[in-house]
């Protein structure tokens, strides 16, 4: 069986499900990877066949999404070129975890796909959404990638096509410890918006990864760490807890492996607001944004009593045989 797997960069979850995937894939047939966006920061240690600069999400400095950024580097032509070069035709499953050059490319030479990941859980109306009512991003979630077939994954099953997280192996692995450190990983923060609070937490040691540091330093009680995905891992499996932002899968690590979260959601991105109603709904703190009283909001926490639920790991080996028995349906 030939295996066209779509892979949208705009971060490094959807990167980490693939790697974690890879193995497993290989024992139903050969994979060819193609990569859409370039927002990613992650090393790719897996075979990627095909790129596209696809469409890329930018950022303000202290946390929001900059739509216009967003738009400007957007090029449609390109992206349609791309589209068309696919030859989605060789491929026997077509897997799309949201990207929107490979759904174009499937409409255009008429080849089945499904879409397989976080996003395509929200096909369903009873996954979790934001309070805020966003038609522009409801609309995002709904027709940026449209497949055939639809295989969520999120916290919870809330409902028959949607499954658990996928689990990295090192951390399904792992036997957690508490060395008393907060990891922190909010690619959307620059440096200088939450250097200070975490300064006035001085008796909490940080561990920060950071898209823009090279090799890793301690200033005080932070520690600077590159986007490197063992250096992460360590950390997470060893701290108390860990402050991020809206996104899925680094909420379900740490609550799988029994640490506190305190989320911070990207501002203006519907997806993430969306997760963070769902981990409201799970107990789990949840900051609309980042004030001036941010140090003594991480003492809060830090200090609350809250329950934090266990999540389930993924079953990958039956999740993706009901993926290939869906596909030929």
């Amino acid at each position: 069986m030939k295996i066209f797997y779509a892979i949208q960069a705009t971060g490094n979850g959807h990167i980490s499900r693939a790697v974690q995937l890879y193995p497993y894939l290989k024992k139903f047939g050969t994979v060819d990877f193609f990569m859409s966006g370039n927002n990613a920061s992650l090393n790719v240690d897996i075979p990627i066949k095909y790129k596209s600069k696809g469409c890329s999400l930018h950022y303000t400095k202290c946390g929001g999404l900059d739509y216009w950024e967003t738009a400007k580097n957007i090029n449609p032509v390109q992206m349609y070129r791309d589209a068309k070069s696919l030859p989605l035709s060789n491929y026997d499953v077509v897997i799309n975890d949201f990207d929107s050059v490979t759904a174009l490319a499937a409409r255009l030479q008429n080849v089945k796909s499904v879409q397989f990941g976080h996003q395509a859980s929200f096909k369903s109306k009873l996954t979790p959404r934001s309070e805020n009512n966003n038609l522009m991003g409801e609309l995002v979630l709904q027709k940026y990638a449209p497949a055939n077939k639809y295989i969520g994954l999120h916290f919870k099953e809330y409902d028959t096509f949607i499954h658990p997280p996928i689990i990295k192996e090192d951390i399904v692995n792992a036997t957690p410890t508490d060395l008393k450190h907060i990891s922190v990983y909010l690619p959307s923060f620059d440096k200088e918006c939450l250097q200070t609070a975490f300064n006035k937490v001085c008796d909490v040691q940080f561990h920060w990864f950071l898209g823009d540091v090279k090799e890793q330093y301690t200033i005080g009680n932070i520690s600077y760490f590159p986007v490197n995905q063992k250096l992460f891992n360590d950390s997470l499996i060893s701290s108390h807890g860990i402050i991020t932002g809206g996104g899925f899968e680094t909420p379900a690590e740490a609550l799988y492996l029994n640490k506190k979260v305190l989320s911070i959601p990207i501002q203006n991105h519907y997806e993430q607001e969306c997760n963070a109603a769902a981990l409201k709904l799970l107990g789990i703190p949840v900051l609309s944004k980042v004030g001036d009283h941010f140090h003594v909001e991480i003492e809060n926490w830090l200090n609350g009593k809250i329950v934090y639920p266990k999540i389930e790991a993924n079953d990958i080996p039956k999740t993706l045989q009901y993926l290939f028995d869906t596909f030929n349906e």
